[in-house]
């Protein structure tokens, strides 16, 4: 069992003497796609006998989100002493989809199937702030017994690739109980007695408003909070020292400004690396200290790499023949946010020390995470790396730490996989410019810069 939950200290220790849980190595599985992630989850939901534990945005009510409340709803019948318990953003789940109708939201199902089904799969709601466009809860993490499947995707059809159309995130397994009890730790002893996390599954919900005192005290546990590495002693400054064939790996957690940890590591990975950076985030939004960072490894001569989706890649692209809605401007302005950097940036764009790169698959949509350092470090997380993410959500990420570089061949083998459907941008004037962008969108972007609030929805979206 774990001990004590951790309160976080203020300052995040170097890379270096960061806790870490050693993992052998041949126990980190780089997944290739959202198929075979969704295959993996089906079948180690169907195998598990202990507990299965799942932290994510949402579980959408459609063909795959239904798919996978069957297959935990099938394990529980089959074993009734497994443990089972999702936690997903409580605003996020009693609202409909942006740009549709209004609708009772995934709440409605999960209410559904269990007056229909019976008890023993509670969907609890986390609400990390009384308002959904303050905060949102996006921990990513699948603990099922002993294993964690990690990717930043959420539960629905198109991450799940469940029909035509997939959304490309990251997916890693990993077989270590030791990271399993530390990711269900944060669920299981702070997240699921909280008093402002509320089940979803019934028809009588507490409303927001009433929540409003819980809510505060929940951020502020999680604010100072950690992941605890169990068995480890509490004073030790490294908790075990990294064996021949192993990988060591850190479970980080991050919320607000102030002794981020989660954001600290993304900092100090971008400062610590010397040959080679690469950066992967789906909306071009880099923090002002995440861009100040990258700029300073440019001028050192790193080779820095930044992996983005296209802006009709974007999960808010609307193609110019649909109808106009005000959240479809979103993936012009991050498109003209990186033509201003590539402008700032562009001799070293043409020396080959900046790479760039635009991720489109026909009408598939791009939302990968994460860094690459050199060819001993590797970050996996659900953070976008963007203002929102690192002032306002609840966020996480596994920090694996390679020193023997046996993962090396994963990593290139996943970076080859995701640059096969991305164009280098040799140049800015490559990106469209606004004056050539849809007239409802042009007036949209040119009133927001007019009145310079532009960068607050840099900041809140």
């Amino acid at each position: 069992m774990l001990g004590r939950w951790r309160r976080r200290s203020k300052r995040t220790p170097a890379l270096e003497a960061l806790p870490c849980i050693p993992v052998v190595a041949q126990r980190v599985l780089t997944l290739s796609g959202p198929e075979e992630f969704r295959e993996k989850l089906l079948a180690l939901i169907a195998a598990a006998r202990e507990r299965i534990l799942i932290s994510t945005l949402y579980l959408q009510d459609d063909d795959a989100g239904r798919e996978v409340l069957a297959a935990l709803y099938a394990a529980k019948a089959t074993w009734p002493a497994l443990q089972i318990a999702i936690f997903v953003d409580w605003h996020r789940a009693q609202r409909g989809l942006i740009g549709k109708a209004r609708s009772a939201g995934n709440a409605a199902l999960y209410a559904e199937i269990a007056g229909r089904l019976g008890p023993g799969v509670p969907i609890y709601g986390v609400p990390v702030q009384k308002r959904e466009l303050m905060g949102v809860m996006h921990l990513k993490g699948f603990v099922i017994d002993d294993t964690v499947l990690y990717s930043g995707a959420s539960i629905n059809d198109i991450y799940l690739h469940r029909h035509q159309r997939y959304r490309l995130d990251r997916y890693h397994l990993i077989d270590s109980r030791q990271v399993a009890d530390s990711l269900a730790g944060l669920m299981i002893e702070v997240l699921r007695p909280d008093p402002a996390v509320c089940v979803l599954d019934v028809a009588l919900r507490p409303k927001t408003s009433s929540l409003h005192r819980a809510i505060g005290n929940l951020r502020r546990t999680l604010a100072h909070s950690s992941y605890l590495i169990a068995a480890a002693p509490v004073s030790a400054p490294v908790f075990a020292p990294i064996g021949g064939g192993q990988v060591g790996i850190t479970p980080l957690l991050g919320l607000g400004t102030r002794g981020n940890a989660l954001n600290a590591v993304v900092l100090q990975l971008i400062e610590r690396a010397e040959r080679r950076l690469v950066i992967f985030t789906p909306y071009f939004n880099l923090p002002r200290s995440v861009r100040r960072a990258i700029d300073e490894k440019i001028r050192q001569r790193c080779q820095v790499s930044i992996v983005v989706g296209d802006k009709t890649a974007n999960d808010y692209y609307i193609p110019v023949d649909e109808p106009f809605s005000t959240i479809g401007a979103l993936p012009y302005l991050y498109e003209a946010n990186l033509r201003r950097f590539c402008k700032t940036h562009q001799e070293a764009v043409e020396q080959g020390r900046l790479d760039l790169y635009l991720w489109r698959h026909e009408k598939h949509s791009f939302h990968v995470k994460g860094l690459l350092v050199d060819d001993d470090y590797a970050l996996l997380t659900g953070s976008n790396i963007n203002p929102r993410a690192w002032r306002l959500d609840l966020e996480n990420g596994l920090l694996i730490h390679d020193p023997q570089r046996c993962l090396r061949e994963q990593h290139e083998a996943e970076l080859e996989r995701i640059l096969a459907h991305a164009q280098r941008l040799d140049h800015h004037r490559a990106l469209d410019s606004v004056d050539s962008y849809p007239p409802p969108v042009q007036r949209l972007l040119k009133r927001l810069a007019r009145t310079r609030t532009d960068h607050l929805v840099n900041q809140l979206l």
